[in-house]
């Protein structure tokens, strides 16, 4: 038992690397790729702390070099599902007894092994596995993982330190539980970060877990298991399954263990869990916790009295980098007509200077989208775009799947705000752009509040502080996360957290206090020290 009242360790964000041309770095880095390419992993689910490993292994390839063969996964079945629940179960009693600050010691323990050691290897991992090029990689995998895992603690911490107020004779206390059920992450392909924060964030506050990634990061999710493990995670904490959603579904939506889900992917599946939570209500011992972080159209607006370079670089770098597999990528833009042809210049030059290929080569700065799948869905909307009077290619248009799931960055000039890919979630480098009338920026500002159904992020470019503040107004409830001459892309760890609302998610904010909230059950106790012994109330004495 604890007799200290703890600090923790400050939380400052991690820096970001610059991986420069001579740089340590860059030479680890270098050398963590190479290693990849010429090792051949076997990866295999991790229940109650043990491997598990089946007689059906799927292949794991770069997106951006298919042929080539970075490993093996086991994936695993129902059964492997019901293994991990019970293993999850068996495991949460010692763990939720476990005092706080030995929870916090092991995932301080694991951020410092990504600062550390593991840092290039995680990188690698993720630039192999998810082809991001070195610079979205360090900030993905190794800082804004980091800054979860230790913000996370400095989290937990100043949750358990609030405290009500107390009045004479009485002392008020209130301690935050784990749920006496078992968590479920769903996590995506296209953040590492956020796919090891559902997991560790919900076990960090004493939950047992079930992760489920996405095929496509178990590449990169088995290096963090192992940084987990490495730090002293105890069995069956964090239990790591490689099955299909509806699997996963299947079974732990109809136990009645069933705690919550943590879920970041796509608004249709994120709705059809939810209905099937619902469907299932009766069954669970607890109302489950759902959060959801999903879809969006995020867009940027610019004013008349914008700064064309800035207009264009937040374009260039929020609809393109990372292929715009962001949920915050830049997806549709308006300008003015004023602007546009500067703007529409600076673009062409920026994309004329943009090289593609793998991300071994540090000179790219477009690299392959995920799989064959993702590529035929986003080459539809290119192909439609030819075919269609209602909008002109201006950049781009052209891809190739021979060796990798390449696409060029690509630039659509719709007639209308309506146009499809106005209005649709692409994930994927094409940037839709409407140019608007410049006496009709309070109009353009409406249609962009009402088109589509996400809310997750946006931008206004301006230097006039009036527009700024209508837009701001007008656009109010179209982001959950609101960019003010800059890109709609860069939530960090500790400054502004992530997250959206309408059909974007439940705005649940990753990165700060409020997401940890979600994982915890309060309750409250009242210790009256010289309790009443007679239940008269002085007002029924005779006068």
């Amino acid at each position: 038992m604890s007799n200290g009242i703890y600090k923790v360790p400050l939380a400052v964000n991690e820096p970001v690397l610059n991986y420069a041309p001579g740089s340590a770095e860059r030479v680890e880095l270098k050398n963590a790729l190479a290693a990849g390419r010429a090792t051949i992993k076997d990866i295999p689910m991790y229940i109650g702390g043990k491997e598990i490993r089946t007689d059906k292994k799927k292949k794991l390839s770069p997106p951006h070099d298919h042929q080539h063969v970075l490993g093996y996964y086991h994936e695993g079945d129902a059964s492997h599902v019901k293994q991990a629940i019970e293993a999850a179960l068996a495991a949460k009693s010692a763990w939720a007894s476990l005092e706080w600050e030995q929870r916090a010691a092991i995932f301080l323990k694991a951020a410092d092994l990504l600062a550390g050691p593991y840092r290039p290897i995680i990188n690698a991992a993720t630039m192999l596995g998810q082809s991001k090029n070195a610079y979205q990689a360090e900030i993905d995998a190794a800082c804004e993982m980091i800054d979860f895992l230790r913000f996370n603690v400095q989290y937990m911490h100043e949750i358990y330190n609030q405290q009500p107020v107390s009045s004479k004779g009485v002392w008020n206390r209130l301690e935050q539980r784990p749920w006496k059920v078992s968590c479920l992450p769903l996590t995506p392909f296209n953040f590492t970060a956020i796919a090891g924060n559902p997991p560790s964030s919900a076990a960090m506050m004493g939950n047992t877990i079930v992760w489920k990634p996405a095929n496509s990061a178990i590449y990169a999710a088995s290096v963090l298991m192992e940084v987990f493990m490495k730090a002293g995670l105890p069995a069956g904490v964090i239990n790591l399954v490689f099955v299909s959603g509806p699997v996963a579904g299947d079974v732990i939506f109809k136990h009645p263990d069933f705690a919550g889900i943590h879920f970041t992917g796509s608004t249709e599946v994120f709705r059809s869990v939810w209905g099937e939570i619902g469907k299932n209500i009766a069954a669970y011992k607890s109302y489950p916790r759902i959060v959801g972080e999903t879809g969006g159209k995020d867009f940027i607006v610019a004013h008349a009295s914008a700064d064309v370079d800035v207009v264009v670089t937040a374009l260039s770098r929020g609809a393109f980098e990372f292929q715009g597999q962001k949920c915050s990528a830049a997806s549709r833009a308006y300008i003015p007509a004023s602007l546009w042809p500067e703007v529409k210049k600076g673009m062409l030059r920026d994309l004329q200077s943009m090289k593609m290929g793998p991300t071994e080569n540090f000179e790219n700065f477009i690299n392959a989208v995920i799989d064959e799948k993702a590529f035929d869905k986003i080459t539809s909307y290119i192909e439609n775009a030819k075919n269609s009077k209602d909008v002109e290619i201006i950049a781009g248009g052209k891809f190739d799947k021979t060796k990798g799931y390449f696409i060029e960055p690509t630039i659509l000039l719709a007639n209308k705000p309506d146009y499809l890919t106005m209005c649709e979630e692409i994930f994927g480098p094409v940037l839709s752009i409407y140019v608007y009338d410049d006496n009709k920026f309070e109009e353009t500002l409406d249609i962009v509040d009402r088109t589509g159904i996400y809310a997750l992020t946006g931008a206004i470019i301006a230097q006039d502080r009036y527009v700024i503040d209508a837009a701001m107004k007008k656009l109010v409830n179209a982001a959950g996360n609101f960019y003010i001459n800059d890109k709609c892309t860069g939530a960090v760890v500790g400054q502004p957290p992530f997250g959206g609302a309408r059909g974007s998610g439940t705005n649940d904010k990753a990165g700060s206090m409020i997401n940890l909230l979600r994982w915890v059950s309060p309750r409250t106790i009242k210790e009256t020290f010289v309790p009443a012994v007679d239940y008269k109330y002085p007002f029924l004495n005779k006068d």
